[in-house]
């Protein structure tokens, strides 16, 4: 089979000049799918894993088609609009698209919540080429006619899943229902549960679909294991593990915001460094809190699913998942946080009884059982009938005697309890009325 270049994919010469500077010879499957379905015109749902090249996938005919175009925005308007649910997310987005264009005189925007509103409004002013954003923030200078889509002509949302997950579905319509009838819009997505589906119905005209469904496997050079512990006994473990100094830099996974920062609060009381990540801190707090790690000065971030995908800090020796994800493929996009460019990595995982069935899930997915550390259930030991030894204990129900009553543990037999005398009333003879 022949190895496809971007060459034979028909991008324009000065984009082709742009990839071959930056090394980029050869495109990744879903970049060789995609590429040559946008640069035919056609609408596309793409689904595949991140880090598998789709920024490249829909940016690369998004530039050519744009390149091509004969009209320039007017101010405050754009040509094509980004959709991501994450502000870092974005801005990786808007720097990959700088490098692919450097030879292309477009121009590009990011509208971002948690930082000063003027200067994006002074850079739309301009009318950018290009536009990306997160949800929020896009709807909110749409309100103030700071951001007009009636010149849109290429539409994308990507991570469709994890816009879902971050409530943005509201926004997403409200945008969508502002967009010319007339454009090119393409939707990208790490899995594919019905919501995401019902959204890519509601906008995408005539799509064509293409996954790809590498088969899910978690890094060899991961080790990984599960600790069965209680939810009240999670931190005292966690600041035992982070006592050692092979813990050099790590990352926390928590569920919730809230947990994240109790999380981190906590280690700050144990005298162990950590800072937290999440989406309610503001742009400004959450670049201080990954330079604070990036640079050491922090020895762990706590974080929810926000970091788990477009964060990429070298030199991560843990993944500790504190809270283990509600969807498996959660924890995949997680522990590949540590063993990067060919590094070794370890992923902890804590579970407590109540998520056990995330855990079966999570081993399902990757094929492969998490290796126990410490007290094994009694139900994962395969020993039935067993109470397991670790986790919160829920007391079974007791039974009950056919009356309804319970039926305490001291209570005599059924065949012990005296009968009771029936009430039955006799029959009354005439000559007795």
């Amino acid at each position: 089979m022949t190895t496809q270049s971007f060459v034979s994919l028909g991008l324009a010469e000065p984009i082709l000049r742009a990839l071959a500077a930056q090394d980029f010879t050869t495109p990744t499957p879903i970049q060789a799918g995609s590429i040559p379905l946008l640069l035919d015109g056609r609408d596309l749902l793409g689904i595949a894993q991140t880090g598998t090249g789709k920024t490249g996938a829909f940016g690369l005919p998004l530039l050519h088609h744009l390149a091509a175009q004969r009209f320039k925005a007017r101010p405050f308007a754009t040509r094509a609009l980004i959709l991501a649910p994450t502000r870092e997310l974005a801005l990786q987005i808007d720097a990959a698209l700088r490098g692919f264009g450097a030879q292309l005189r477009l121009s590009t925007c990011v509208i971002l919540g948690g930082v000063g509103r003027r200067p994006q409004e002074e850079r739309m002013r301009r009318g950018p080429d290009i536009v990306v954003g997160t949800p929020g923030r896009i709807r909110d200078l749409m309100g103030t006619r700071h951001l007009q889509l009636d010149q849109v002509t290429h539409f994308v949302l990507d991570e469709a899943d994890r816009m879902l997950d971050l409530g943005f579905i509201r926004d997403i319509r409200h945008i969508v229902a502002a967009l010319p009838a007339s454009r090119q819009s393409s939707l990208f997505s790490a899995t594919m549960p019905e919501e995401v589906g019902q959204l890519a119905a509601s906008f995408l005209r005539e799509p064509q679909r293409l996954e790809i469904t590498p088969e899910i496997r978690t890094p060899e050079k991961i080790e990984q294991s599960v600790h069965f512990v209680g939810a009240s006994g999670k931190n005292a473990l966690l600041v035992e593990l982070l006592r050692q100094p092979a813990f050099e830099r790590v990352i926390v996974f928590t569920r919730t915001k809230r947990g994240a920062n109790r999380v981190a609060e906590h280690l700050e009381a144990a005298a162990i460094g950590a800072e937290a990540l999440h989406g309610n801190k503001s742009q400004s707090a959450r670049e201080k809190s990954l330079d604070r790690f990036r640079t050491g000065r922090a020895r762990v971030l706590v974080a929810t699913d926000i970091a788990s995908r477009g964060i990429d800090v070298k030199g991560i020796t843990h993944v500790v998942n504190f809270d283990l994800p509600v969807e498996p493929e959660s924890y995949v996009h997680r522990i590949g946080r540590t063993a990067r460019a060919g590094a070794e990595g370890i992923a902890i995982s804590f579970c407590d009884h109540a998520e056990r069935p995330a855990l079966r899930a999570i081993e399902r997915l990757t094929g492969a059982k998490l290796r126990p550390v410490g007290e094994v259930p009694a139900e994962r030991a395969e020993s039935p009938g067993a109470r397991p030894r670790s986790g919160p204990y829920r007391p079974q129900p007791r039974p009950f005697a056919k009356n309804g009553a319970e039926r305490g543990p001291n209570s005599p037999p059924a065949a012990a309890r005296p009968r009771r005398r029936s009430r039955r009333r006799r029959p009354v003879s005439a000559a007795a009325a």
